[in-house]
């Protein structure tokens, strides 16, 4: 998978299209017509998505074209208008919106030609619209890691989903939703349900036009025909204020962003005085929930601890004024080959009027894959463990050797509401025996001897 989106990329660049992100979108239209036609096959879609005279417009047609000129001019002319507006099978929605002020780039039929053949080499079947693809995709970008335009790791997605168990009449909030992963994940376990239907529950937040138009043809490619997706500064009071809209927000906002004060919405900054975008969001999550809503957020470990008046502020709020459920201490690989900066999940409960008796926390030390770069999969994986742990949690039975166990309000209060793991878990010690100092001493010098012998026969065969 990774060589042959090195050699897309290369295509695209040696082609004059030198913007990875520029190449990502224009991937990402050939990635959905090519879905497109497979859903079509399916009939996934209550209504056909290519009328009679469109059936040329579907990949089964393209990538079968020998005149590379016909099938730019097909997918320029004819295809990608339909994929703007889904052929009139929509009405006026975040999709079409979004899609509105999309541009096809690709001029040359040979580059075309090119690419749709190695797009169709690449599987895409029950993926979401880049998947892998995507996510490596994104590594590519200088901006990953910066401006927070990388995904959250699906499985760690999926980990949330589960653990927060969304419901059928939950409204479900993802305000920095970028490709839009955590609505898909939540929509594939609503899916699952009995008497479950995909409609207008789900919500995402995004200001990068790209990033909406992929999450749109994401969420539309996985049954989500009206999503309410808006293009959104979450944390700017240039943005009409959204309150108590909300039952589960799921979300990897930004980490370590810091905004102009005079930009930041001034109910967020009488909430909690910083600039600092991850706590600002916090304030934020907390300002779009309901009374009893939920949220399962990744934090940066700073959150955790930071020892600012904003820190200790935030961390008291939820903790005396609203319920925390849970801290959940991820590797610090979990984001490579992005960053590796250590990262939480923090689990909590919108009540203004407290609730928090004891948090619970587990220590997640790995999730499948290796915590290096290359991030390959490995037998050691917490994840099972966690979501077990999760559902049996009991306060009375749990011990602080253990990878989970809770950690009561007042002792979180007395440690000035620092939420580190490291502070309350306690390590269990293995006694460790040793040989006498004097049998170390006797094998040292036995060792020293066989080098000293070794030396003398090499410098003997130099002679």
């Amino acid at each position: 998978m990774k060589s042959k989106v090195d050699r897309l990329l290369t295509t695209f660049w040696n082609n004059g299209i030198s913007n990875p992100l520029s190449a990502i979108e224009q991937i990402s239209y050939l990635l959905f017509i090519k879905r497109l036609d497979d859903l079509e096959e399916n009939k996934f879609f209550s209504k056909p998505i290519f009328l009679p005279e469109q059936q040329h417009c579907r990949w089964s047609f393209l990538k079968n074209l020998a005149n590379s000129e016909e099938t730019l001019q097909i997918v320029r002319d004819e295809a990608f208008p339909l994929i703007k507006n889904l052929g009139g099978i929509t009405r006026e929605n975040a999709y079409t919106r979004h899609m509105k002020d999309a541009v096809f780039l690709i001029g040359n039929p040979s580059l075309l030609a090119n690419v749709v053949q190695q797009i169709d080499d690449i599987p895409s079947e029950d993926r979401d619209i880049s998947g892998d693809l995507y996510e490596y995709m994104l590594s590519k970008l200088n901006s990953a890691g910066t401006n927070g335009q990388f995904r959250t790791p699906r499985h760690i997605i999926k980990m949330i989903v589960e653990l927060m168990s969304p419901g059928v009449t939950d409204i479900i909030c993802d305000p920095a939703c970028g490709t839009g992963g955590f609505l898909v994940a939540a929509a594939q376990y609503l899916a699952n349900l009995k008497d479950s239907s995909l409609n207008s529950q789900f919500h995402g937040f995004d200001f990068d036009a790209t990033m909406l138009r992929i999450c749109s043809m994401n969420l539309m490619l996985h049954g989500i025909e009206n999503p309410q997706i808006e293009a959104r500064n979450s944390l700017s009071q240039d943005y009409e204020e959204i309150s108590e809209a909300f039952t589960l927000i799921l979300a990897n906002p930004p980490f370590k962003g810091s905004l102009e004060k005079s930009t930041i919405a001034k109910d967020l900054i009488e909430v909690i005085d910083t600039a600092k975008t991850e706590l600002l969001f916090i304030a934020l999550f907390l300002r779009l929930l309901k009374i009893g809503g939920r949220a399962a957020v990744i934090v940066p470990d700073g959150v955790l601890f930071g020892v600012s008046k904003a820190h200790q502020n935030i961390r008291k709020i939820l903790v005396e004024e609203h319920k925390l459920d849970a801290i959940i201490s991820m590797p610090s690989g979990v984001f490579k080959p992005y960053a590796g900066v250590s990262t939480a999940v923090l689990i909590f409960t919108k009540t203004e009027v407290g609730g928090t008796n004891y948090v619970w926390f587990y220590d997640m030390q790995a999730d499948g894959f290796s915590l290096d770069d290359k991030r390959q999969p490995v037998e050691d994986n917490d994840i099972p463990d966690l979501l077990q742990q999760w559902k049996q949690r009991n306060s009375q039975e749990q011990t602080r050797t253990n990878k989970a166990f809770f950690v009561a309000k007042e002792e979180i209060k007395q440690n000035s509401y620092d939420l580190s793991i490291e502070i309350y878990k306690k390590i269990e010690y293995e006694k460790v025996e040793y040989e006498p100092p004097k049998v170390i001493l006797q094998k040292l010098r036995k060792l020293e001897n066989e080098i000293r012998e070794d030396l003398n026969d090499l410098e003997e065969l130099l002679d």
